[in-house]
C-alpha cells in the first residue's frame, strides 16, 4: 500500500510535472514554504491554545516583549525597555513609536489596553484559554501617555515577564480591525509583525506576505506560505525536491534520510517533561524510601533509545534543558536495580511491593507512543526487581478524572510549559499550594520547597532565582515525588538553499529572520 501511495509521487519528481505542480502550490522562488503536520485553529492570538496557531500568529503579530530566537530568555519588541517598582508590583513598559498595524492604524499605549483588557473580567469569556493564566495577576492598566503603559500586579509575580513574550494572549491587536471584524477577527488576523494575512484555505495553507513597513529589517523574501502535509515522509520528499523549504514534526528516520541527501535537521528539546507519579499521599507512595526505590528500577536511558528510538531526550530532573534553573551537573536518582532490592529489603519488602499504575490511552507530545506502551516498558523494568503492578488506562478525560480521585497508586502524566519560566513547572505542579487545585497531582508537599518557590516568584533578579530553583530541585530529586523519564525532541529540517533559521525551544520560529538563496 505505501508503494502504491508513493509511486505516483516517485512519477511526478522524476518528471516535468515539478515547475507546474509548484506554480499551482503556490512553491514559487520567492516564496518561503513552511510545510507542517496540521493546520492552524485560530488566528487570534486571545483564542489560540495549540502550537500550530502559535506559529502563524508569532510571524503576524508582536507582544511587548518576545523570547529571543531559540531561547527562553525574554528580550524587548513592542516595548524598548521597561521598569519595575521595588516591590515587584509595578511594571512600566516604554514603548516604540512610529509602529503601524498592518490596517495603517497606529500602535500606541492605547492599543495595549484595548488588546490586554479584552482578556481580564468582566470582559473575557471561557473561549479565552489562556486569559486567566497570563494576566491573573494583574489588577489593572494604566495609560500613563500615548507611548508608556503601567500594568499593577494583585501580588508580585517574576514569571510576569515571560508571559508577555508568549504567542498565545500577549500579542497586541489592532483595536480598529478586531473591532469591526468582531467575531470574524479569528480568521483575519491584523497586528504589527513582519508579515501580513492575505489568505487561509483551511486544512491545506496559509498565505503571507511580507510587511513592507516593518519597523524592524523587513524579510528578504515577499511570501510566506504554511502549507499542511500531514505524513512526514511526505514531507521529506518535498524539502529533498525543492517543494519546502523548511519542515517540523518529522520522525527520526526522516531525519536521517534528510541529512543523507545533504539537508540541515535542527534538534532540540521541548519545553516539557512526561514523568510516572507517586501520589505522596497515600500508601505505599507516602513512604519517600518506596519512592526512591521504585525510581531507581526504572532504565530511563533505554526507554529513551528503545521506546522512543531516539525521538526523546533523557530528562535529569523536573526542568528540561534552556529553562532557567536547569543544572546539566545535576542527576537523577541513577538506574541501581541492586539499589531497588537493598531499599526494599531494609523496608521489610523482600518479597517484592505491588500496586497500580493508573495511565491514559492516547498519544502525547512528550510520549509518543502512548501512555499503555510506556506503562507495560515500566512494568518490565519493576518486575525485573520483584516489583508487581497491575495497568489501568482510561480515555483522556476519564484519565484526567481517574487523577482527581487518585485512583491507583501511581500515575503516567506530563507537562507543557506556557511560559518557559520554571516557575511553571515547579510551583505549578510541585507546591503544596497548588495541591487544592489539582495541579500538583502526586499531592507532594515540602515546606522548604514550598518557601524557596515562592522567594523566586516573588524575585525579580534572575541570579537570586536560578539559585533558589536549582536548591529546590536538588530537595525534589531526593524526595523522589516523580520519576522524571524524558523531554520530547523536536525535529525541524531545512533546505540547502535557506539560512538563518531558527528552532524555537517551544516551537513558533521567527521566519522573519530567514534569508533563502534563489538559483
Amino acid at each position: 500500500m505505501v508503494l502504491l501511495i508513493m509511486f505516483p509521487v516517485f512519477l511526478m519528481f522524476r518528471s516535468s510535472v515539478i515547475p507546474v505542480a509548484a506554480r499551482l502550490a503556490g512553491w514559487e522562488s520567492y516564496s518561503l514554504v513552511y510545510a507542517r503536520g496540521d493546520d492552524s485553529i485560530t488566528m487570534d492570538p486571545a483564542l489560540a491554545q495549540d502550537e500550530e496557531s502559535c506559529k502563524v500568529i508569532s510571524n503576524i503579530y508582536e507582544g511587548l516583549v518576545r523570547f529571543k530566537a531559540g531561547t527562553t530568555e525574554v528580550e524587548p519588541c513592542l516595548a524598548e525597555s521597561w521598569q519595575v517598582s521595588s516591590d515587584n508590583r509595578v511594571w512600566t513598559f516604554f514603548l516604540r513609536k512610529n509602529i503601524k498595524f498592518h490596517d495603517g492604524t497606529p500602535f500606541n499605549a492605547e492599543a495595549v489596553r484595548f488588546s490586554l483588557e479584552r482578556q481580564i473580567l468582566p470582559q473575557a469569556t471561557d473561549s479565552l484559554t489562556y486569559a486567566a493564566f497570563t494576566f491573573g495577576m494583574v489588577d489593572q492598566i494604566k495609560v500613563v501617555d500615548p507611548y508608556t503603559v503601567r500594568f499593577f500586579l494583585k501580588y508580585p509575580y517574576a514569571p510576569f515577564l515571560n508571559n508577555l513574550a508568549m504567542p498565545v494572549s500577549a500579542p497586541i491587536v489592532s483595536p480598529a480591525s478586531a473591532t469591526a471584524l468582531g467575531e470574524d477577527f479569528w480568521e483575519k488576523p491584523v497586528g504589527t509583525g513582519p508579515f501580513r494575512f492575505i489568505s487561509w484555505d483551511k486544512g491545506k495553507r496559509i498565505t503571507l506576505k511580507a510587511n513592507s513597513d516593518y519597523w524592524a529589517k523587513p524579510p528578504e523574501y515577499s511570501t510566506l506560505i504554511f502549507n499542511v502535509i500531514k505524513n512526514s515522509r511526505l514531507r521529506s520528499l518535498l524539502l529533498k525536491f525543492g517543494l519546502a523549504d523548511i519542515i517540523d514534526g518529522i520522525t527520526p528516520a526522516d531525519a536521517r534520510f534528510l541529512e543523507q541527501k545533504g539537508c540541515q535537521v535542527l534538534r532540540s528539546p521541548g519545553l516539557d517533561l512526561n514523568y510516572l507519579g507517586f501520589f505522596n499521599d497515600k500508601e505505599p507512595f507516602d513512604n519517600p524510601t518506596l519512592r526512591r526505590a521504585v525510581s531507581m528500577a526504572i532504565d530511563r536511558k533505554q526507554l529513551t533509545a528503545g521506546l522512543y528510538h531516539g525521538a526523546s531526550i533523557e530528562a535529569g530532573g523536573p526542568l528540561p534543558p534552556g529553562v532557567l534553573g536547569y543544572d546539566p551537573d545535576t542527576c537523577p536518582l541513577p538506574y541501581d536495580p541492586v539499589g531497588t532490592r537493598e531499599l526494599l529489603d531494609r523496608e521489610g519488602l523482600a518479597q517484592g511491593l505491588k500496586f497500580t499504575i493508573i495511565t491514559y490511552t492516547n498519544q502525547r507530545p512528550y510520549n509518543p507512543v502512548g501512555g499503555e506502551k510506556l506503562a507495560a516498558s515500566i512494568q518490565a523494568d519493576l518486575a525485573a526487581v520483584g516489583i508487581t503492578t497491575e495497568i489501568k488506562a482510561y480515555p483522556w478525560q476519564q484519565y484526567k478524572e481517574a487523577l482527581l480521585k487518585e485512583e491507583g497508586n501511581a500515575f503516567l502524566y506530563g507537562w507543557i510549559s506556557d511560559n518557559g519560566d520554571p516557575d511553571n513547572f515547579l510551583y505549578t505542579l510541585l507546591s503544596s499550594s497548588q495541591i487544592q487545585s489539582g495541579l500538583n497531582t502526586a499531592r507532594y508537599h515540602n515546606k522548604e520547597v514550598d518557601l524557596l518557590l515562592a522567594k523566586a516568584q516573588q524575585s525579580a533578579d534572575p541570579a537570586l532565582r536560578e539559585q533558589l530553583y536549582r536548591e529546590a530541585v536538588r530537595m525534589i530529586i531526593q524526595d523522589a515525588p516523580w520519576v522524571y523519564l524524558n523531554h520530547s525532541l523536536r525535529l525541524s529540517a531545512v533546505s540547502p538553499k535557506v539560512e538563518g533559521f531558527v528552532q524555537h525551544i517551544a516551537g513558533y520560529p521567527y521566519l522573519n529572520m530567514v534569508k533563502k538563496t534563489v538559483k
